[in-house]
């Protein structure tokens, strides 16, 4: 998909608007946190990490717990007592 926006005046700063086609491709909604790189004259806008609440882990949670077997490997040191 692309499509062209202009860089207008937006106080003492310039900003550029993007269409809802666009932030729903991206899967960007109102007032997602956005971490900006640039690199070789190009701004790459990415969706920034965000840790989930308690609540928000709460609501996720379907009832199981994954238990994984990890193999640490052979006793060492104190470990063999």
């Amino acid at each position: 998909m692309t499509e062209q926006t202009v860089v207008r005046a937006w106080g003492n700063s310039q900003g550029i608007r993007l269409s809802k086609k666009i932030l729903e491709k991206a899967k960007i909604g109102l007032d997602d946190l956005l971490q900006v790189e640039v690199s070789e004259n190009t701004i790459i806008l990415k969706k920034a990490f965000r840790h989930k609440s308690f609540e928000e882990r709460l609501a996720d949670y379907d009832g199981k717990i994954d238990v994984l077997d990890f193999d640490w490997g052979e006793p060492l040191g104190k470990e063999l007592v």
